[in-house]
């Protein structure tokens, strides 16, 4: 099928390219500490949360209760989708964008000060999740905002690459908190980090985020939606209109996403990093040497997720994604024999070749997901689509394999796993069509709202 062509974003205005590079450095910087936040609690969820929380509940079960404290605060995020795609396509994108950012640090500062199991018994492990349900709030409405601002703002041929911005923001956080952990461990090792170095990283996100508040607050609205609020053409009640009308693709839509987001949270999710650098465990490698590993592997997922984003304007998102499922397949089949060779080589070389896959199966979601829905909903669309794949993918992934290899004493059930997901992400890709350069503006509605699914008819 031959791909849209349109002349410009939208009929009204077009953004100079000034306005651009700023949506896309508040963009870049909202979303490397929104992810920066939600990374560093991943990562001490699978690193001390399970001795300093859960203690009572024994090692095992205290490092599955930490990483199910991870996946809780995914049950969330469709909340915090719905009530921020109501205000994102009523009120505009900016102003979301700023609201999420302030409710994701306030969380994770707060966090960097909580007393332990030790101090304040069961109180300490039930202030932890609340907050960490606060964070799961804010990711589940910051996505969307980021994804429709570097979106209708780009050039229509240059999409793809633009929407990669706030992409590359998920790499960035992870390695900008792997390496502020890395250097936390080795200035504060042993007991020190257990005491007191664990929570310097949380309570640095004061700083980070009085960054990112000043750099969001900088850029213009986006002008579809300028475009739509000089019309007073807002939708007033725009998941019911999602829902009727929709359904189908926004199950479709997440499905695509879970494929990348399971995989992903391997080490997002901070799997690997306990996996590899427990004592007890078969890998058996010290912090150090693993923090830095999936540091640098997120420098090779970052340049993939932007090199993907480009190539999609190209061959077309959904060739791209297709491309790097292909890909992460097999990374995962290649993941846990390379890690349980036991050196910082062989683990290292693991981590990079699934980063690839996971750059190209990320990289293009941004401009797919903005090119799928109507002007009207779209805000509502893209968020509530991406915060479901976000719990059938990510949201309980590192405990499913912490409790498969806890069950069978192999990785091998976690790989069987982690390959489904991928084929299932890999299926739901290939039942949309390819909507590469769709007008976006709300001139082209009825466009806009023709199914992209196979099969299916104007919605």
């Amino acid at each position: 099928m031959s791909r849209l062509t349109p002349d410009g974003p939208t009929a009204a205005r077009s953004p100079s390219a000034r306005e651009r590079r700023r949506v896309v450095l508040a963009t870049v910087v909202g979303t490397t500490v929104e992810w920066y936040d939600f990374f560093i609690y991943a990562a001490a969820a699978g690193l001390v949360f399970g001795q300093l929380f859960f203690e009572p509940a024994g090692a095992s079960l205290g490092t599955l209760l930490a990483f199910g404290s991870v996946g809780v605060s995914f049950l969330f995020r469709p909340f915090g989708a719905f009530v921020a795609g109501h205000l994102g396509d009523k009120y505009g994108r900016r102003v979301v964008l700023v609201l999420t950012l302030v409710l994701m640090g306030l969380a994770t500062a707060l966090i960097g000060v909580l007393p332990t199991y030790g101090q304040i018994g069961v109180a300490a492990p039930i202030m932890l999740v609340l907050l960490r349900i606060l964070q799961g709030i804010s990711a589940g409405g910051e996505w969307g905002g980021a994804v429709l601002m570097s979106c209708e703002h780009a050039p229509v041929k240059r999409r793809g690459l633009f929407g990669a911005s706030p992409q590359i923001g998920v790499p960035l956080g992870l390695l900008l908190a792997s390496a502020v952990l890395g250097i936390m461990n080795a200035v504060a090792p042993g007991e020190a980090f257990l005491t007191w170095g664990w929570r310097v990283p949380f309570l640095l996100s004061v700083v980070l985020i009085g960054i990112g508040y000043w750099v969001r607050r900088s850029v213009e609205e986006s002008p579809v939606f300028v475009e739509i609020a000089e019309r007073a053409e807002t939708t007033r009640q725009p998941l019911l209109q999602l829902f009727r009308k929709h359904t189908p693709l926004v199950i479709v839509a997440a499905l695509v996403f879970a494929g990348n987001n399971a995989v992903g949270y391997m080490t997002t999710g901070g799997y690997i990093q306990s996996y590899a650098s427990d004592p007890q465990g078969p890998v058996g490698l010290d912090r150090g040497p693993v923090f830095w590993a999936v540091t640098i592997s997120a420098v090779v997922w970052l340049a993939s997720t932007w090199f993907a984003g480009a190539l999609s304007d190209r061959l077309g998102r959904r060739t791209t994604y297709a491309v790097g499922f292909v890909v992460q397949l097999a990374g995962v089949l290649a993941l846990f024999p390379l890690v349980n060779g036991a050196t910082f080589g062989s683990l290292l070389l693991g981590l990079i070749f699934l980063s690839v896959g996971l750059g190209f199966t990320y990289g293009p979601q941004a401009a797919l997901y903005a090119e799928l829905f109507p002007a009207s909903i779209r805000f509502s669309g893209v968020s509530i689509s991406y915060a479901i794949g976000s719990i059938l993918g990510g949201a309980f992934a590192p405990t499913i394999a912490t409790a498969l290899v806890q069950a069978t004493g192999t990785t091998a059930a976690v790989t069987m796993y982690l390959a489904g997901m991928t084929v299932i992400g890999l299926a739901a890709t290939l039942m949309l069509r390819d909507r590469t350069g769709i007008p976006l503006g709300p001139d082209h509605e009825e466009l806009q709202a023709a199914s992209p699914i196979y099969g299916l008819a104007k919605a």
